[in-house]
């Protein structure tokens, strides 16, 4: 058997729209973060390639060099910023282009211009980078990993270039997120029209930038081996099941780990009081400063609920919003934090008005809030009506705040359910995506709570488990050299 740590390391090029903690809207954003360096604590020379928002706009005087790119065809003259923030293992790539990023905030705001063409750049220039056609030919990686759609042109674009070539990886996030434009922006995307069909790019009268990375793509993972499953089948397939089938032969199911040099309870400096499995009485105190902050009623005997999440119809909101009245008569407190559809905002804001001292909703995000609630909540609410992967889920079990989620992707596969036993379990799941299921799920929840040996219990083998990013990425760096 070949030792892997015998080998040569590998370069890497990771492609995304999004990495904490200078752009995140969502896991993509801590993805980014902590699978590189990951790799690149496994000895492989990584660098990280995303656009040049606005809000960035400050970092391009930290600069180590810059590489210019030539205006040609449609595409405009753009340069790269180079930049290895102090303490960071892999490099940063800025694309700067202000024709293209320096409108709006973040990556997906609507006043930030043209999606289509801002991203179509992002992996037109990955390409590049991993072509003979570099504007950079003192690197190229030996693989090109592309990151949901804003990067998916780019192992087809990647085809069209010299060779020698980098083999590719694409990682479908979310397959909800499909990357759909109107045919006739391809000429400005320089698509051939013979990709414009149902056997290429083409689907359903639209391009789609996910297709072309599904299509394209020497290896197609996801972040969890039970969602590879799912997307297979129309329930979950998004419309795509089809597609993925077609292409299950290169389709890997790699769950994602989290960044425990950031989400650790010993050693996080945005709580009040850190704490461990083998010392939990700060928890206790985190609860207390967390009540205190919400004006929740300050009370260690009422089981704590927390819940930070974009308030959608996935995340099953509707769902909490439903047992909600029956949860708090209970006398259970529930902290919400997060942005997303305006009704359910108002319906959460409304609960929260008729449950004062109960129920606390916070509008938008606060990463020290977010931290807190995880510290400070006993049980975590994430009824998913389907989730990629979930990085809440680890965070919770991490933090000794027992989840409560529905028995699907990553969740399945991260949560041993309480008919496990005590000693074994970590949480809590239920399969029907109703909120009765839900709630008979919160009445075994509160009946583990009046039982604090059993709580206990499962707090401590939740912390005790390996949620690093250590053995997910042993498993990338595997694909990257069976292409190789």
């Amino acid at each position: 058997m070949i030792d892997a740590d015998a080998l040569p390391p590998l370069k890497i090029l990771f492609a995304t729209p999004e990495c904490a903690p200078w752009v995140k809207t969502g896991g993509l954003g801590d993805v980014s973060a902590a699978l590189p360096r990951a790799l690149a604590a496994l000895g492989h020379d990584v660098k990280l390639l995303m656009p040049l928002y606005a809000p960035l706009k400050k970092l391009t005087a930290r600069a180590t060099r810059s590489v210019h790119i030539e205006a040609k065809g449609p595409w405009p003259a753009s340069r790269l910023v180079c930049w290895r923030p102090k303490g960071l293992p892999f490099e940063l790539l800025l694309l700067d282009c202000a024709e293209l990023f320096q409108q709006g905030g973040g990556p997906y705001d609507d006043s930030g211009g043209d999606h289509a063409r801002r991203f179509g750049w992002l992996s037109r220039v990955a390409a590049l980078l991993a072509s003979d056609a570099t504007p950079w030919p003192q690197w190229r990686p030996d693989v090109l990993h592309g990151n949901d759609w804003p990067a998916g042109l780019a192992p087809a674009y990647l085809r069209t270039l010299p060779a020698p070539h980098a083999r590719t990886v694409f990682t479908i996030h979310n397959l909800a997120f499909q990357g759909l434009f109107p045919l006739d922006r391809a000429p400005q995307l320089e698509l051939p029209p013979a990709w414009l069909t149902p056997d290429g790019i083409e689907y359903w009268g639209r391009l789609s930038f996910l297709k072309a990375g599904i299509h394209e793509a020497d290896a197609i993972t996801t972040v969890s081996p039970t969602y590879a499953r799912e997307i297979l089948h129309e329930a979950h397939g998004c419309g795509f099941d089809g597609i993925l089938r077609s292409r299950a032969e290169r389709l890997h199911g790699i769950l994602n780990g989290i960044d425990t040099s950031v989400w650790n309870p010993a050693t996080d400096e945005l709580l009040p009081m850190r704490y461990s499995a083998e010392q939990l009485d700060g928890k206790s105190l985190n609860k207390q400063a967390l009540q205190e902050r919400l004006r929740l009623h300050t009370d260690p005997h009422a089981p704590l609920f927390g819940m930070v999440s974009r308030l959608t119809h996935q995340k099953g909101v509707d769902l909490v919003l439903d047992v909600l009245p029956w949860l708090v008569e209970q006398g259970a407190q529930v902290a919400v934090l997060g942005q997303g559809d305006a009704d359910l905002e108002r319906a959460l804001q409304d609960a929260a008005a008729r449950h004062p001292g109960r129920v606390s909703v916070q509008l938008g995000f606060d990463e020290t809030l977010a931290h807190l609630i995880e510290g400070g909540a006993d049980a975590y609410l994430m009824p998913s009506r389907f989730e990629p992967c979930g990085l809440n889920q680890m965070y919770s079990q991490a933090y000794g705040t027992l989840p409560v989620a529905r028995a699907t992707g990553g969740l399945a596969d991260t949560i041993v359910d309480l008919s496990a036993g005590p000693e074994a379990a970590t949480g809590f799941l239920f399969e029907a995506s109703t909120a009765d299921a839900l709630q008979v799920t919160l009445r075994r929840v509160l009946d583990a709570w009046s039982a604090p040996e059993v709580w206990h219990a499962m707090q401590r083998r939740g912390m005790q488990q390996q949620l690093d990013w250590s053995g997910s990425a042993r498993r990338y760096e595997a694909l990257y050299r069976s292409l190789r």
